[in-house]
């Protein structure tokens, strides 16, 4: 029998890419799925999808920056199915650009969202689930949450906080029945690119810095690997061979890590230069 079958399960950012993949999986498996996107389109579009296929989903436009609302989406779910077994707390974006270009704005943004939105998804399940003594919380950092990224600083901020606050919690969880996984996905294929903001980058440039297809998965493969980390119930999913490479290097020399990376920007910064300089000859 499945692991996830006739469970509880509310996926944040469940729209498209990866937050759309989990549930999909999950509902494929047999569970019982509550979707909630800050896109009304899109989880209308992904309840539609799962109903056509006779699969058991509630969908909700949320923005997980309401914590009033995240919290009654998890009471709705508990009072409805008297219980709730899982939490991805998986809704994110992403700012693009040197932190010298970054306004005060971009940074908030993105830690309202990734790093608060996880903090409001887990003010507002986990003490439900130590009362009912059971239940799985799920939150997506990614490998930069695990590795110092240049040029883009906010986002990485916000995941190095979700991976302290989610290793912490499986501490305490560990103590009361609840137990807590956080996924550190390399590069997933899905439209983060085309939905990110660009700060002091042209789109010629986010062309540029696009990592290759071949180092990539989709987002269903994602899913699939993601579920069976949380089967196994391990600390840190780690998605993508690229990624656990980079995890790899950095756990073993963070030295060496952060010579790549420096590297690595100023030769994208020379190369940008360089290219600046031909359209403007041109």
């Amino acid at each position: 029998m499945s692991h996830f079958k006739d469970k509880v399960a509310i996926v944040t950012g469940a729209g498209s890419g990866i937050g759309k993949g989990l549930a999909q999986a999950l509902a494929e498996r047999g569970a019982k799925v509550v979707a909630s996107d800050v896109n009304a389109e899109r989880i209308a579009q992904v309840k539609k999808e799962f109903s056509a296929k006779g699969w058991e989903c509630d969908s909700l436009a949320l923005d997980v920056r309401d914590a009033r609302a995240v919290k009654d989406m998890v009471d709705s779910a508990v009072e409805k199915f008297g219980r709730l077994d899982f939490l991805f707390n998986n809704a994110g974006i992403a700012i693009g650009g040197e932190a010298k270009d970054c306004e005060l704005e971009d940074w908030q943004n993105v830690l309202d969202i990734n790093l608060y939105g996880v903090v409001n998804g887990v003010a507002a399940a986990y003490p439900m689930m130590v009362e009912q003594g059971f239940g799985h919380i799920v939150n997506t950092a990614s490998v930069e949450g695990l590795c110092p990224f240049p040029g883009t600083a906010s986002y990485v901020a916000s995941k190095y906080g979700v991976v302290g606050l989610s290793h912490s919690l499986r501490l305490e969880g560990a103590a009361r029945g609840v137990k807590v996984s956080v996924i550190c996905p390399g590069y997933i294929k899905t439209a983060i690119f085309d939905d990110s903001k660009l700060v002091g980058m042209t789109e010629y440039e986010l062309g540029k810095v696009r990592p290759p297809e071949w180092i990539g998965i989709t987002s269903e493969q994602c899913a699939e690997i993601v579920l069976k980390g949380v089967e196994k119930n391990k600390a840190t999913i780690v998605v993508t061979k690229f990624a656990k490479i980079l995890a790899a290097i950095n756990r073993i020399s963070p030295t060496l890590m952060q010579w790549m990376m420096i590297r690595s920007f100023k030769d994208a910064l020379k190369k940008r230069a360089r290219e600046e300089l031909k359209r403007q000859q041109a």
